[in-house]
């Protein structure tokens, strides 16, 4: 059941959820009551809370492009790529060492180079971290010349879009402030409203008043949506597919191999 959970979900949190929501309903008299808590419980601490999934990316493509320019260096000392792939790999940056050390793994087991590389690619999921796979598959199957110098420019690259992502974030944090504001000011005028003046809200006791309820609640749930939506950065398509034509190349040469 819980790896069905969307992102950032857990048992417990749900277990909370649903049981303060059960208890606004059975304070309130109100069943959209409950339901509308505990739809806020499991919902409003993402709208609210830090963008921590832009922030792991962010550290990602800093590590992406620090492991490139560990290639291009050990490549300059005249290695050769898997041999710098897996000298690298051993002193990976923190935000890689996981997935660089599954790579590592792979090339030591006798996988071939070009396959170890694209497993990497799928393991990152980034479309930052295709381009630098393309390149070096690339060079893997074809003995590409003046890769280091490659690899340079691709770990600028890579730090130039750290370096503008970083701005967009910058921006996007007053959209995610004015979120907060809102959905604090609306949280806290009805919870006061039915601590304080409660037959102020006994309208809301009747059927009708429970549609009503309803409907405001969806479309204060629809409004707080689209602000998130308005601070979300749509994602770039990735480069490598399973379908890719270098998914293809790669297999073919560890075929070959």
């Amino acid at each position: 059941m819980t790896g069905r959970l969307p992102v950032g979900w857990n048992r417990r949190r749900l277990t909370v959820a649903v049981v303060v929501g059960v208890m606004a309903g059975a304070l309130t008299g109100w069943p959209v009551a409950a339901v509308l808590t505990t739809a806020a419980l499991l919902t409003l601490p993402g709208l609210l809370g830090p963008d921590r999934a832009a922030a792991v990316r962010t550290e990602r493509l800093q590590a992406l492009a620090l492991w490139t320019e560990m290639l291009r260096d050990t490549l300059s000392a005249a290695a050769g790529l898997e041999q710098a792939v897996l000298t690298t790999a051993d002193i990976a940056p923190t935000a890689l060492h996981r997935e660089l050390g599954i790579l590592a793994t792979a090339l030591r087991s006798g996988q071939p180079l070009p396959v170890v590389l694209r497993g990497f690619a799928e393991e990152v999921n980034d479309p930052l971290a295709d381009v630098v796979v393309a390149a070096l598959v690339m060079a893997a199957q074809r003995q590409a010349s003046q890769l280091a110098a490659l690899l340079g420019e691709l770990a600028d690259s890579v730090r130039e879009q750290v370096a503008m992502r970083q701005r967009i974030d910058a921006g996007r944090a007053s959209i995610r402030t004015g979120v907060r504001v809102t959905v604090t000011v609306t949280v806290g005028m009805a919870v006061g409203l039915t601590v304080v003046n409660r037959p102020y809200l006994d309208p809301f006791n009747t059927l009708t008043g429970q549609l009503v309820l309803a409907v405001v609640g969806a479309l204060f749930a629809l409004s707080f949506s689209w602000l998130a939506a308005i601070g979300r950065l749509d994602e770039p398509t990735r480069l490598l597919g399973p379908s890719s034509s270098l998914a293809e190349a790669g297999n073919t040469s560890g075929r070959a191999q």
